[in-house]
């Protein structure tokens, strides 16, 4: 699909202003998106990673992906956002902060809090103080679905939010209230972008922790079965990378001040349930490996600290960033199918 002209016009004024940018979490499925956008749009990056649930390949196929003098303007900083001189050093003159890295996942959250915590909050505060002290023009940041919590109401309305269903989810609720109170103790600009379930290329189907899109992929790539947890019909709003990076960009870039120290949805305003789900991958993936044999996924219990629907408005962002999705879950299916079914 097409770029909305709002982005068209960011990524055009970009090309010929230049800025400095910050991408935390870069060896990350969505940090090596931004970074690859920004590159290819002749933006320098500067990329903090601690590799904990990033991976070196992620950068190196930005670096294939882009020529010599594009890459040319990266520099990498290996460390942890938990120590506040590594934030420092990387925010030194960047325009802006697209703050990326944390310790995802719901399970993972309830396995093991203290760790979550460390990362997602005293992390993101860390480099709350680094962006601020570096008076950085703008800090964007990952803020997530989960925060809706047991809010029954669909679609999501950014106002309207429940208590949290995991420690995932008040970490992610934590970030928005600490950016609220830096932009009212210290005038600091930023934009929280509450993700839906995003997917695409790159995103890791290894671990405990592999987000159901990348994980079934694999499982059904390699013959091995598939598990839905629950019934199937629980749903969700997946969001395809390309539309979470046009997200970042405008959020970054908006002069609208009525847009800033906001949250917004960053989704497709679709509801797909895991049934579904199952049956659009098979689809492609099969039609990309014909001699692929797809047996029936096996149900199991209900996960810990899952919401049961989820089903963004998207209302918000378009009306105030301008943000206009450019893939729905089919296109975005199409895409991952196609570097699952080469990369696995």
């Amino acid at each position: 699909m097409a770029l909305s002209t709002t982005y068209e016009s960011v990524l055009s004024a970009l090309r010929e202003t230049p800025r400095r940018w910050l991408v935390t979490g870069v060896a990350g499925f969505i940090g090596s998106h931004l970074l690859e956008t920004l590159l290819r749009n002749g933006q320098q990056v500067v990329g903090l990673d601690n590799f904990a649930t990033g991976h070196r390949h992620n950068l190196q196929s930005v670096q294939a992906a882009v020529s010599p003098e594009q890459w040319a303007r990266f520099r990498l900083v290996e460390g942890d956002i938990r120590d506040p001189a590594t934030c420092q050093t990387a925010c030194e003159g960047v325009d802006y902060v697209l703050h990326q890295a944390a310790l995802g996942s719901v399970p993972r959250s309830i396995n093991d809090p203290l760790t979550t915590n460390a990362a997602n909050i005293t992390g993101f505060l860390n480099m709350l103080v680094a962006a601020r002290d570096a008076k950085a023009r703008r800090f964007v940041y990952a803020a997530s679905s989960s925060t809706y919590g047991d809010h029954p109401g669909l679609p999501k309305v950014e106002h309207l939010i429940g208590r949290p269903l995991s420690p995932y989810a008040v970490t992610k609720y934590v970030n928005e209230l600490y950016a609220d109170v830096f932009a009212r103790c210290y005038g600091m600009e930023s934009i929280g972008l509450r993700y839906f379930n995003v997917f695409g290329p790159r995103q890791d189907p290894e671990g405990a922790y592999a987000a159901v899109i990348p994980k079934w992929a694999a499982a059904i790539l390699r013959g091995e079965t598939v598990y839905i947890n629950g019934d199937g019909e629980t749903s969700r709003d997946f969001c395809f990378i390309a539309n979470a990076v046009q997200a970042n960009l405008l959020a970054a870039t908006t002069t609208a001040p009525e847009a800033v120290n906001q949250v917004y949805n960053v989704a497709v305003g679709d509801q797909t349930t895991l049934n579904q789900l199952y049956a659009l991958l098979a689809e492609r993936l099969q039609a990309r490996r014909p001699s692929l044999s797809v047996a029936q996924p096996v149900k199991r219990d209900f996960r810990s600290g899952d919401v049961r629907h989820s089903l963004a408005d998207i209302g918000k962002a378009r009306e105030r960033l301008g943000y206009e999705p450019t893939h729905r879950i089919g296109q975005g299916l199409d895409v991952a199918a196609d570097w699952y079914t080469r990369n696995v």
